[in-house]
């Protein structure tokens, strides 16, 4: 099979993107593709797929991610920016209620974030603290600020799906091989973590910035992950370090977004939503490997804009 489709990325996420709103694939065919075009040993790369999916009555169109290794996430925030803005593109509108896997989230074009970044607020939740859902048997119904006996870890973490789980800790400093060993320890699925999890080490960075840094769940060591972003947000206000509905920055090895969290669990987040190159590619979903790449065309501006707006922030 021949897929077209566009390289992207949100806060240095990146993925390839195709509009599947007239494609009607099984998951297990849609999984292969994933493996294929996220692949890094090949042609092409990335974190993920993202999928615009068509509309129904209530949403104009949807979103589907499935993660480097074929399983399917939840949501993607990072992602969702880009898909929002190919159907911005494609149906001629600004703004437009999303269905994801298991909820929906508003999206919305935003003033740029830096001069000539496509720039995309985006709001999910309400963030949801009942780890049973998960479900994550520690015997209790929340984590808040309390370590998880069964990691290889006495540091707090803070557990909140939005809608993807997540565990959060805030540290004075990054360690990223404690980080991959708890991360790998919730990737092995073990029986009181079975759907697994996404682990964060969060810095915070004076009274309204944040440095997130993530092992996401189906990927690994990730340079971004958008629900990593604005779980940590949320986890902050709730916690007490920051308050609730403050706009705060948050950083990551990708870039940066602007963030706010309410006290009702809604979290929105502002950020990049750049195309690098659109091309095809031949896809053998079975074997899970891709080749005969073309490139059609380069967004050279937008490369540019985002390379000057990392150089800006260091």
């Amino acid at each position: 099979m021949r897929f077209d489709f566009i390289k992207c990325h949100g806060s240095g996420n990146d993925f390839p993107m195709i509009d599947a709103r007239a494609l009607e694939l099984d998951d297990a065919i849609w999984a292969g593709v994933a493996r294929a075009l996220a692949d890094r040993r090949g042609p092409v790369g990335g974190d993920g797929l993202l999928l615009l999916t068509a509309g129904d009555k209530i949403h104009p169109f949807g979103m589907r991610m499935f993660n480097s290794d074929g399983s399917e996430a939840e949501t993607c925030l990072n992602g969702l920016r880009c898909v929002a803005r190919l159907g911005f593109d494609l149906l001629g509108v600004d703004r437009a209620s999303v269905r994801l896997k298991t909820s929906s989230a508003e999206v919305a074009r935003d003033a740029p974030i830096a001069p000539g970044v496509v720039t995309i607020r985006e709001t999910a939740g309400p963030a949801d603290l009942d780890v049973t859902r998960w479900p994550m048997d520690i015997g209790a119904h929340e984590n808040v600020q309390a370590a998880i006996a069964m990691l290889p870890t006495g540091r707090r973490f803070t557990a909140v799906a939005i809608p993807n789980p997540h565990l959060v800790s805030f540290v004075d400093s990054v360690d990223e091989a404690e980080l991959v060993a708890i991360g790998e320890a919730c990737e092995a699925a073990p029986a009181w973590l079975p759907n697994r999890a996404n682990v964060s080490f969060v810095e915070i960075r004076g009274p309204a910035a944040l440095f997130v840094r993530t092992f996401e769940r189906g990927v690994g060591l990730t340079d971004s992950c958008g629900s990593a972003m604005a779980a940590s947000a949320f986890a902050a206000c709730l916690t007490g370090r920051t308050e609730f509905g403050a706009e705060l920055t948050v950083f990551n090895r990708g870039g940066l977004v602007r963030a706010q969290a309410e006290s009702d669990g809604m979290v929105s987040l502002s950020g990049n939503a750049t195309f690098e190159w659109e091309g095809s590619a031949e896809v053998d979903a079975v074997r899970g490997l891709a080749g005969d790449l073309a490139i059609a065309r380069h967004f050279d501006a937008e490369i540019a804009a985002w390379a000057e707006a990392l150089e800006a922030i260091g």
